[in-house]
């Protein structure tokens, strides 16, 4: 029996959207500058590796944002106790909408994306940094 998806990824995605604030590369990059944000980069490893990443960036995957979130999970990660504005990014903006989302359901907060994620960042000709990989 096929499977009825009654929320698709165009509705998630549009309802984060509706929720959370999107930033600019332009105001993420002067709210780091202020001290008052964290980049969080939500890619893969791997991504991270072959693009590079936002310097002073904090890595996440999405798969472990809410563990590393929660003050009781055995995961927790105390930069998610520090009394910052979190910027989410993905490659493209859509992992990190619903991150940001997810981290703002959670009580974390003050919370945005980056509108456009990585691609807008390297795109608007910001400085990039080379990571290197990771023996397997």
């Amino acid at each position: 029996m096929a499977q009825t998806i009654t929320r698709g990824i165009k509705t998630l995605l549009a309802e984060a959207n509706g929720e959370i604030e999107t930033m600019t590369v332009t105001d993420a990059k002067a709210a780091v500058a202020r001290g008052e944000a964290v980049i969080v980069d939500l890619r893969d490893p791997r991504e991270i590796e072959r693009e590079g990443r936002i310097p002073g960036s904090f890595s996440c995957t999405r798969g472990m944002l809410e563990f590393w979130i929660d003050p009781q999970s055995p995961y927790a990660k105390p930069i998610f106790q520090e009394n910052k504005k979190f910027i989410f990014h993905c490659a493209s903006g859509w992992r990190s909408a619903l991150a940001a989302k997810t981290a703002q359901d959670m009580g974390l907060k003050p919370v945005a994306h980056l509108g456009g994620g990585f691609t807008a960042w390297r795109d608007a000709g910001e400085a990039v940094e080379k990571v290197e990989p990771r023996k397997r």
